[in-house]
């Protein structure tokens, strides 16, 4: 069965293609990752929010979540089973990736951009109040991380929501594209740089794998793999529903038509 791209994605394919390669783009770019920067700091309260998310998911208690100024970023839960922190350390990667997946997926749907945009922008406003502020003030643990997690947040917020509320409806649509590219291109970039790490030539530096192979035994090099191919699913699928149709099946056309039931 022949696979192709079905004609009314082909727009939003091209919109995509256009994100992804100013992206790539401006990697080659001296001092250009000073524009990407905003888009980096969203990249990492989407990591951070999925620890946090599946430590709730799992009957945990997340105590604060942090961003830091050079776009890295922790999350503080309490700790169950074995099973829950296998589940709550690999959510960062692989929900980040999610949801640069999902984001394809919306704008595949036509779910309208502005829509797309308001909703990250609340996202990012409760990871920031509940888990960015309140929370850390309320168990007095990272409270060091609060200031710049603080502005970061509600920059972004205040962004996001100022871009569906005056942008035309195609640099919306654009903007959607570029926080999905985003997304999707820094968990891979990130996962490469943990799959490096988790070499055991490389220099000690804690990472999501290296924390889970102390919990299982298992060695970070395998976690990271197992990261890295879930993410690979996770976008195959995206990018099927995103831009593929198939051909119907052949069969013969029928020298009338099927009566109306």
């Amino acid at each position: 069965m022949r696979v192709t791209i079905s004609r009314e994605a082909r727009p939003q394919a091209i919109t995509l293609l256009a994100a992804a390669a100013i992206s790539i783009i401006l990697w080659f770019i001296p001092f250009a990752e000073i524009l990407m920067y905003p888009f980096r700091i969203f990249v990492t309260f989407i990591h951070e929010g999925g620890h946090a998310l599946a430590a709730l998911l799992t009957g945990n208690t997340v105590q604060s979540l942090s961003v830091a100024m050079n776009a890295s970023g922790e999350t503080y839960t309490t700790q169950g089973g074995q099973l829950s922190q296998i589940f709550v350390a690999s959510a960062g990667y692989i929900g980040s990736m999610a949801y640069g997946a999902f984001l394809l997926i919306l704008i595949r749907k036509a779910v309208g951009a502005r829509i797309v945009l308001v909703g990250s922008a609340a996202l990012i406003l409760a990871l920031t109040l509940i888990y960015g502020l309140l929370k850390p003030i309320l168990s007095l643990d990272a409270l060091g991380g609060i200031p710049f997690t603080l502005v970061a947040g509600l920059s972004l917020t205040a962004g996001l929501a100022l871009i569906a509320k005056y942008a035309s409806a195609r640099a919306a649509a654009f903007c959607v594209s570029l926080l999905a590219v985003q997304c999707v291109l820094n968990a891979l970039l990130d996962l490469k740089t943990v799959f490096f790490l988790s070499s055991p030539f490389a220099p000690a530096v804690p990472t999501d794998a290296l924390n889970l192979a102390s919990i299982t035994g298992v060695p970070a090099l395998v976690w990271s793999v197992i990261w890295i191919a879930m993410a690979a699913g996770i976008l195959w699928i995206a990018m099927r529903l995103y831009v593929v149709s198939r051909d119907r099946a052949s069969q013969p056309d029928l020298p009338f038509e099927e009566p109306i039931a």
